[in-house]
């Protein structure tokens, strides 16, 4: 990809993105160019990754192709105030942040320009990431192949409906956090019944990913690949019993309808 690619902002999620950039290709280091609010920032990003850093969102806009709004939602409509004269109809703004709406984007930056809704997660810093995408109608079909090539960097994507990502951010978005908790539970379990704790995450971060990589590239139901290994009468299904006992599947499933509600609450209160 030729296109140059600005960040407006570089909190947490922006970093991740960018380093995921830089990671799977050096020489994007060159197309990137990055602004921030501080000083202070702006020589630690610049210590961290051979880019051009800058104070000035307007240098960004004026030298991008594709901008990455990378602010936190509450500093959208300021942001883009600053910025909307200078974003023609040959740039494509991108926003990472939960709760963005495409309809107040248009509003705010002018009806005839590009914008795409996506909501990446953190695996995105290892280039594993899962990432929901939405354009608005003004992103051409070949803009949308560029675009989702680029998100390709940073794992798998989806073109969703804008009205799937509260469900999107239940299941994907925060869902690295519920993997954690869980990689913590085995971990303390293995050191009760006497594993070393180094050892126990290690372990249970491969079993994890190995399950996960077994699901997707076989292509085999879930449900069969537990059954293959639950043997009669056997631990295995020992513990499954005692998770569906003790309601597993069930705290999964609320669990992520609670997030889902929270995050639609949470984005009406800010837009």
């Amino acid at each position: 990809m030729n296109k140059r690619i600005g960040f407006i902002g570089c909190g947490n999620m922006g970093k991740a993105m960018v380093g995921s950039l830089i990671n799977s290709n050096q020489k994007l280091a060159d197309q990137l160019l990055v602004s921030v609010r501080s000083e202070e920032s702006k020589v630690a990003i610049s210590e961290k990754w051979p880019i051009h850093t800058t104070l000035d969102n307007k240098e960004v806009v004026l030298n991008s192709d594709i901008i990455f709004l990378a602010v936190n939602p509450n500093q959208y409509e300021e942001v883009i105030k600053e910025i909307r004269e200078y974003v023609t109809d040959k740039k494509i703004l991108i926003s990472i942040a939960a709760g963005v709406k495409i309809k107040q984007m248009d509003d705010w930056i002018g009806a005839e320009s590009k914008f795409i809704l996506s909501m990446p997660n953190t695996p995105v810093l290892v280039n594993a990431g899962m990432t929901a995408i939405c354009p608005n109608d003004h992103v051409t079909g070949e803009e949308l192949e560029e675009i989702c090539q680029l998100f390709s960097v940073f794992g798998e994507y989806e073109i969703l409906k804008e009205d799937d990502f509260e469900a999107f951010i239940a299941l994907c978005g925060s869902s690295p956090a519920y993997i954690f908790v869980l990689i913590e539970a085995m971990a303390d379990a293995a050191v009760k019944l006497g594993i070393d704790r180094k050892k126990a995450y290690r372990m249970a971060e491969q079993t994890i990913m190995g399950s996960a990589k077994l699901a997707l590239e076989t292509g085999i139901h879930p449900a069969e690949l537990k059954d293959q290994v639950c043997s009669p009468g056997g631990a295995t299904i020992a513990a499954i019993t005692e998770l569906e006992a003790q309601g597993f599947r069930n705290s999964v499933i609320k669990a992520m309808e609670v997030c889902a509600e929270q995050s639609k609450k949470m984005n009406d209160e800010v837009y």
